[in-house]
């Protein structure tokens, strides 16, 4: 069962916040709320993530009082328990069961495929957080919109950072076995090596894994290291990279050294660089405000996830206000909200591509130990990254689509 936001409950216990904008409520929304389910894993091997996701969302909403542009929300959540099977069964009873007017998630790229066939045929306007590539690439999804980032869009940078700036000539990759892994390697693959780098060796371990010392046993002939390791698993794998003794530098993705992590790293983390949508030292007012609510409500360092699904959140509220309260179109609904151009989020300015995907800035940072306690430094923000990095739009489309075994690795 999902479980229900009540928002005469959710305001019992919230006051609401100074200084927001108040919008006319017309009677379409007085009478019926707007609808929001959320699938987000609340349990299994990415939980860690959709905590931080489910925070994301409820935190915005409370800062508005469970009241976007004036109209009342409904706030719906599912756990989809890391499980592709699952997820399509709690989008089904969102969908049919709930009446929700959107979807927000799934987290990972495993789960949105296995329900953007039901996405189309049901005409659900769905703002997910997982990557999935080819779901805004060569398979666009018409109702999909994906305010965070394709799998491999941070990993372009990466890709462009590890070999221009750090120097790195031969690289390592280690993941896991699903596809988010797969699209997080190709695209870091495929820059790194046009940057004249070289991937070495790509090394896959089960979803979910124990122990990840069998597989750092694997890494040789390398002068770095690439993890895109996601939920808890960062923290696990630096330990254990440390504890072998490895002193090669170690770069990774958008979930590698996410800022929801720090407070469970330790020192072997410091020096990790990785390159993200969001980061915490982005010195803007919504950033700051951002942060300052997950301390309040939450006691936790804001991340990645729920960077992305805050600001989420905020482009319904945009699409919302254009479309004074009217949902029921789903095609006029994903027109708006691909429409939506956002100055200043707690990323930064954002806007979206033909297919629906963010463009916006990412940031390479590098954990650093300041005043006794682990933080990301941005080093390199690159501004208005799309999801085909700088190459041809039509010449990547006609490439393969990453996976596990594409790129390839030459040696």
């Amino acid at each position: 069962m999902g479980i229900r936001v009540n928002r005469r409950k959710f305001l019992a216990g919230t006051a609401a916040v100074a200084g927001v904008a108040s919008f006319p409520m017309p009677a379409i929304a007085q009478n019926k709320p707007v609808k929001i389910g959320l699938l987000c894993d609340k349990t299994g091997p990415l939980a860690e993530g959709g905590l931080q996701m489910e925070q994301g969302v409820t935190l915005y909403l409370k800062s508005k009082a469970m009241s976007l542009a004036g109209h009342k929300i409904e706030l719906i959540v599912a756990d989809t328990g890391s499980s592709p099977a699952t997820t399509k069964t709690k989008a089904q009873e969102l969908v049919e069961r709930d009446k929700v007017n959107f979807v927000l998630g799934p987290l990972a790229a495993f789960q949105l495929f296995a329900i953007s066939d039901y996405v189309i045929q049901n005409k659900m306007p769905t703002l997910c957080l997982a990557g999935a590539d080819d779901l805004t690439q060569r398979k666009p999804n018409p109702f999909l919109t994906r305010a965070s980032a394709t799998s491999s869009q941070a990993e372009h940078v990466m890709g462009d950072f590890a070999a221009k700036v750090m120097g790195l000539k031969k690289v390592a990759c280690l993941d896991s076995d699903f596809a988010f892994g797969y699209e997080q390697e190709g695209g870091f693959q495929q820059v790194f090596e046009d940057s004249g780098g070289k991937v070495v060796k790509k090394i896959w371990a089960p979803l979910g894994a124990p122990d990840f010392t069998p597989f750092i046993a694997q890494i040789q002939d390398c002068d770095g290291v690439h993890q895109g390791f996601a939920g808890a698993a960062p923290v696990k794998f630096m330990k254990q990279y440390a504890d072998v003794g490895l002193k090669l530098p170690v770069v990774g993705g958008e979930t590698a050294g996410d800022d929801a992590l720090l407070p469970r790293f330790g020192d072997e983390a410091i020096g990790l660089v990785n390159a993200c949508p969001y980061t915490i030292d982005l010195k803007n007012d919504a950033n700051a405000k951002f942060k300052a609510g997950m301390m309040k409500e939450y006691q936790a360092i804001p991340g990645f996830y729920a960077a992305s699904m805050y600001v989420t959140v905020e482009v319904v509220e945009s699409a919302l206000r254009a479309l004074h309260g009217d949902v029921s179109k789903p095609e006029q609904t994903v027109k708006a909200l691909r429409a939506v151009s956002l100055k200043d989020t707690v990323r930064g300015p954002l806007h979206f591509d033909r297919f629906g995907n963010a463009v916006g800035s990412m940031f390479v940072r590098k954990i650093v130990k300041e005043g006794g306690k682990l933080t990301n430094v941005t080093q390199k923000t690159y501004e208005n990254v799309s999801q085909f990095w700088p190459y041809d739009e039509a010449k990547y489309l006609a490439q393969p689509s990453y996976s596990r075994d594409y790129p390839a690795v030459k040696s």
